[in-house]
């Protein structure tokens, strides 16, 4: 950039100078609001690619189940929620289904409730759950799902408790509306 010599008052006229001065740092302030427009553009897209290409990654929602159970020593009962952001959702469409973890078995209720899935597994011996899975399916389908959106977003106000699951894909944390005593029958 050349240096421009400013014209002296002496020189000229004092509102000529005032003007091209103003016309000046006018068109700096175009010319660095421009550069500074582009950068975050820019930047935005660099990150863009960067996490599209660097993705984790996720565990499937199952393997977490699993792990949990298996990592609390098996309890009587549990309930969780479990972001699906965080899981590969691999267990759509269940709803009530049986679910073995180590030398038990449980009955898992699930459902999806955004932005949560929501696990509730009681160890139970193993036995056909097909009915019971397709009626707790058309409840879903008859209320168009609206009650299980307003628990998740109720859930995202209410939940008081976490918990890091260490799985094979990596730490996964999931959600308590309290705390459990992991050993209790109810």
């Amino acid at each position: 950039m050349t240096k421009r010599l400013i014209p002296s008052p002496l020189n000229g006229n004092r509102a000529d100078v005032i003007t091209e001065l103003i016309s000046e740092m006018q068109s700096r302030i175009i010319v660095n609001l421009r550069i500074e427009r582009r950068k975050p553009f820019t930047t935005r897209c660099a990150y863009l690619w960067t996490k599209i290409f660097q993705q984790k990654k996720k565990p499937s929602a199952s393997e977490v189940l699993t792990s949990y159970l298996l990592q609390t020593g098996e309890p009587p009962w549990t309930s969780y929620f479990v972001r699906y952001a965080d899981v590969v959702n691999d267990q759509r469409g269940m709803s009530h289904f049986n679910w073995p973890a180590g030398n038990s078995n449980y009955h898992v209720l699930r459902t999806g409730c955004f932005p949560y899935i929501k696990y509730h597994c009681s160890k139970r011996p193993a036995q056909d759950l097909s009915g019971e899975d397709r009626f707790f399916k058309a409840i879903k389908i008859l209320n168009l799902g609206i009650p299980t959106l307003m628990y998740g977003l109720a859930a995202t106000q209410l939940i008081r408790h976490r918990e890091i699951v260490k799985t094979p894909q990596g730490d996964v944390t999931i959600y308590f509306l309290l705390p459990e005593d992991k050993g209790s029958p109810h």
